[in-house]
């Protein structure tokens, strides 16, 4: 069928969205006049409309055929059924004598018999609000109570409102029916049913985004259309009305009809019953420009509306906006931060190529208003599937740093929970490895604050975060220095007795351990000084957890450096650390974010077969090579000294005064002894002492706690010592 482009119809504002739905949902339901196979879908923020009608045929039905759905509500007070309201627009449809209007006319005589049968003169409210809508939602024809289901809810513990439509159908003194109605008798005759003059210069205003100038109505439209609401700064001078189309207000109302609120019991609960609302999520405040945490707090919800590019028909659009699905990890999302990850793992339904988000936040004053955040693709993203792993964690500590918590949270654990969160939509917005770097980065800041507040992380019981799985480390690696040194480090850990040292475990305090090939961490109910790690400067930081290390290798007893990794670190990148050539300050999120990833499970990296030689002259690498990834001969004279003991070298001897003395910048000194420790264990170094100092030494020193592979000491062991 031709299709006809509805300039007038687009995603934002909320009321051109609604006001597309209308068209489709009038224009297929008007088996008469209409199109029962019309379909439409959106195409560069346009709604498409197939129909068999053309465009003048389009104006004409809306113009002479168009049968107003009954909109009442005659439990609300200004409705116009009650002696001090408005009701001018309610009696002349009443008494009209016009075809196009009698479902109408049919609804306000099933309000009236229900308000006679309460003997109800005044607004009720309370049970008598509650008796009237059951009364209502028993007695009114089929043709009425299409409103009243996306306008009210009613279940076992009482009546609930759906956010689209206020409290049951106005906006605090906005009444949408009676606005309904009295922009209804705008646009037609209610005697006769025909068009008005300025009837005629509405439509295609409101269906093809014509100009119409000089014939809006000062008349509310509320949070709908926030451009048109009027208020101050709305125009050249200090203050202006609202001005809106009336077919334009008429057809976003016959839209929110497609929306259908339902009362749904899950079966895992002991509660009656949630409030469901084709897709409404809670408020987040991430995401968009101006979020801010108090938006979660005033905001009443965020509404995500489906965008499809596939022409589709009015019965079909009806099935998706009543299931309403959005899942994320196999559970209906929650909000925002859910819906977007629903969005990218493909938890919606099939033919949906984007969501326009919405939150029904409170600006201008205290008025609402639909307020257009983000517009989110829906498609595959892989690197989303990582968020499975935190998604209980996150839930948990949503529940008590989020902004509805009770107690209020910290600011610190507030501050985390916003970062951490702005992350996780990034990454769903963009699929690459710096997203996911960056994400695991705030996951290890909240780790670091939760640390860092023990008290009020264990009273609220929080558990630390563990066992990310190894699809984290292999699509976050993108190859950079920080990342390959932050990893060589996180995974580290040493078996002296019967303990196992964890690296992490001088970043926090925590008791760790192992179990059918999985890690497992909890916080220590009597905190030891382990803990090392301080914030400031990085090789400061190192040096602290080495001092520490060092202690409580000499303690054990063991027989040589215990210390190892399944990612060993590579000599060029140690030699750009100690050269100060890294970001140091991502280097320290990595190693908190790695330190996440349950590195038991996680495969040990083999070399590449390039890699297996016995030295790399031997592999056929040429001299130059050899020295441009290797680092200084003050850095192999040390590491040497600190060597993991294997089956084919004797363990060295311990001499803990060597890295005592580098630490403080006395790197001379420093190689004086390792040169000295390794002639007393067979060795014989190339020199005596090395003039190194300052800064270098310090950096020296912090790089031995980075673990290098057996071919690299092999390496060290030709540059440093005599054949």
């Amino acid at each position: 069928m031709p299709e006809i482009s509805l300039s007038g119809c687009s995603p934002i504002p909320l009321a051109h969205y609604l006001k597309a739905l209308g068209i489709l949902r009038l224009v297929s339901e008007d088996p008469e006049c209409g199109d029962p196979l019309a379909s439409g879908h959106w195409s560069k923020d346009t709604f498409l409309l197939a129909s068999q009608l053309d465009r003048g045929s389009l104006v004409e039905f809306f113009l002479r055929r168009y049968k107003p759905t009954p909109v009442i509500a005659p439990w609300n007070g200004g409705s116009g059924f009650f002696p001090k309201d408005n009701d001018s627009a309610l009696v002349a449809i009443e008494q009209s004598n016009a075809s196009r209007l009698s479902k109408f006319r049919c609804g306000i005589a099933a309000a009236r018999h229900a308000l006679r049968q309460l003997n109800l003169s005044n607004k009720p409210d309370g049970q008598a609000k509650a008796l009237l809508l059951q009364i209502c939602r028993n007695t009114f024809p089929e043709d009425a109570l299409g409103w009243l289901d996306a306008a009210v809810v009613m279940g076992r513990e009482g009546v609930a409102f759906p956010p689209l439509l206020g409290t049951g159908g106005n906006d605090g003194r906005l009444e949408f029916t009676t606005n309904f109605m009295q922009h209804l008798v705008k646009v037609m005759d209610p005697a006769t049913g025909e068009p008005t003059i300025e009837s005629k210069r509405w439509v295609p205003a409101a269906l093809f985004g014509h100009p119409a100038p000089g014939l809006a109505t000062k008349a509310p439209i509320g949070q709908f259309f926030p451009g048109a609401a009027g208020g101050a700064n709305a125009t050249s001078g200090f203050d202006a009305p609202s001005a809106v189309n009336p077919w334009d207000f008429i057809l976003m109302i016959e839209g929110t009809l497609i929306f259908a609120a339902a009362l749904v019991k899950r079966l895992e609960s002991g509660a009656s019953g949630a409030l469901v609302y084709p897709f409404c999520v809670l408020q987040v405040g991430v995401g968009y420009a101006s979020a801010a945490g108090a938006d979660e707090t005033e905001a009443r919800c965020e509404m995500w509306m489906p965008l499809w590019s596939a022409p589709t028909a009015a019965p079909e659009l009806r099935a998706i906006f009543s299931e309403g699905r959005a899942q994320a990890w196999g559970r209906a999302a929650r909000n925002g931060v859910d819906f977007v990850q629903a969005a990218v793992t493909l938890g919606v339904d099939r033919g949906i190529t984007a969501f326009q988000r919405y939150g029904f936040q409170v600006r201008n004053g205290r008025a609402y208003f639909a307020t257009p955040l983000e517009r989110v693709i829906v498609r595959c993203n892989a690197r989303a599937d990582c968020l499975r792993d935190i998604e209980r964690w996150h839930g948990r500590l949503r529940l008590k740093a989020g902004p509805r918590a009770n107690p209020e949270p910290p600011a610190f654990a507030a501050r985390a929970l916003r970062d951490l969160e702005r992350r996780m939509v990034e990454l769903c917005r963009d699929d690459s490895a710096g997203s996911l770097q960056s994400l695991m980065a705030a996951l290890g800041a909240t780790e670091r604050s939760l640390a860092r507040s023990l008290k009020w992380t264990t009273v609220a019981r929080l558990p630390p975060l563990h066992n990310l799985r190894e699809r984290w480390l292999n699509d976050a690696n993108d190859n950079s220095q920080e990342f390959l040194l932050a990893q060589s480090l996180a995974a580290m850990r040493a078996r002296m007795a019967k303990e196992t040292l964890w690296f992490r475990q001088h970043l926090e305090p925590l008791e760790m351990g192992a179990a059918k090939g999985h890690s497992w961490a909890h916080w220590e109910d009597q905190p030891t000084n382990d803990v090392a790690w301080h914030e400031g400067d990085l090789t400061g930081a190192l040096n602290a957890i080495l001092a520490r290390r060092l202690v409580r290798i000499q303690q054990s007893g063991a027989c040589g450096w215990p210390d190892w990794s399944p990612r060993p670190a590579r000599l060029e990148d140690i030699t750009a650390f100690i050269e100060g050539r890294v970001n140091e300050d991502l280097l320290a999120d990595l190693i908190w974010g790695l330190s996440l990833i349950d590195w038991v499970a996680v495969s040990r990296e083999e070399p590449a077969p390039e890699e297996q030689a016995t030295v790399p002259f031997e592999a056929g690498i040429p001299g130059d090579e050899a020295c441009r990834i290797a680092p200084s001969s003050f850095y192999a004279l040390m590491r040497l000294c600190f060597r993991r003991s294997s089956e084919n070298d004797d363990p060295i001897p311990l001499v803990p005064e060597i890295l005592y003395r580098a630490i403080t910048g006395d790197g001379k000194a420093a190689s004086e002894l390792a040169a000295r420790r390794l002639r007393a264990s067979g060795k014989a170094p190339l020199v005596k002492d090395l003039r190194v100092g300052g800064d270098i030494a310090r950096r020296t020193a912090a790089a031995m706690l980075f673990p290098i592979s057996p071919r690299d000491f092999r390496l060290l062991e030709h540059m440093i010592l005599q054949p």
